[in-house]
């Protein structure tokens, strides 16, 4: 039925910072970037007026995530769920380094639930983080290959 996961999009309320954060601090890149407004969009949407940013952010692996600002339909400023919300609830990130990682993300205000965990298993290191807008990221170093 599919032949692949074409991207995860994700609604921001500040896209600048926003782009700080997935790029400068996390390693994405940004491959398109755009204006997006007319019928088409608000059809899709099934909105009226529609104004929105767009951007899509290439993982080095090349999956793709799109942040969008919404400038004609603003929304909370946050995301309040929790790990066990129903919906869809966090992002996993493989890392290379996860404590370098957490010493680079706790100074931008991102915070930890708990210290880093290792599975049973012993074969990665992982840790839950609350991003920007409360995003739930789920970093996760391969410690066995």
């Amino acid at each position: 039925m599919i032949s692949a996961i074409r991207h995860t999009g994700l609604v921001v309320a500040d896209l600048e910072r926003a782009l700080h954060f997935w790029c400068d601090a996390l390693g994405f890149r940004v491959v398109r970037q755009m204006e997006e407004s007319g019928p088409h969009i608000d059809a899709m949407m099934g909105l009226h007026d529609v104004r929105v940013t767009t951007a899509k952010l290439a993982a080095p692996d090349g999956n793709l995530i799109e942040l969008l600002q919404f400038h004609s339909h603003p929304d909370r400023p946050q995301w309040d769920g929790a790990p066990y919300s129903t919906g869809f609830t966090h992002i996993a990130l493989t890392v290379d380094d996860l404590d370098a990682l957490v010493g680079k993300l706790a100074p931008l205000g991102v915070t930890f639930p708990a210290p880093p965990q290792y599975s049973p298993d012993g074969g990665v290191k992982v840790i839950y983080a609350k991003g920007p807008e409360g995003v739930l990221l789920e970093l996760v170093e391969v410690l066995k290959r």
